[in-house]
């Protein structure tokens, strides 16, 4: 999957980082809304291997999610549960579809 290098989502527009590693973090993905900035990883900090394609676009749909409820003003979007299983779905949906 190609990820964006940025996108709007309502007024915000966001920057979109692709890091080997995230400075400072061992997580896959963050998002800073007050930079309009998500960071992605693309390889586990503790091993040093790759991520699966398939686990980097689900990072990237993750925090695509928690902006979009952000910036609805809902409160799942701190609801990591609904967050990560929503996402999933969506890279299901990107994955499988038939052009």
């Amino acid at each position: 999957m190609i990820i964006p290098t940025a996108f709007t989502i309502g007024k915000k527009t966001y920057k979109v980082n692709i890091h080997k590693h995230i400075p400072g973090s061992d997580s896959m993905g963050q998002i800073h809304y007050h930079k309009g900035l998500i960071e992605i990883a693309t390889h586990s900090v503790t091993t040093g291997e790759p991520y699966p394609e398939r686990e980097v676009a689900d990072t990237f749909w993750h925090e695509i999610t928690h902006a979009i409820l952000k910036d609805m003003g809902n409160d799942l979007e701190s609801n990591e549960l609904f967050v990560g299983a929503f996402a999933d779905r969506l890279v299901d949906v990107i994955v499988s579809a038939k052009i």
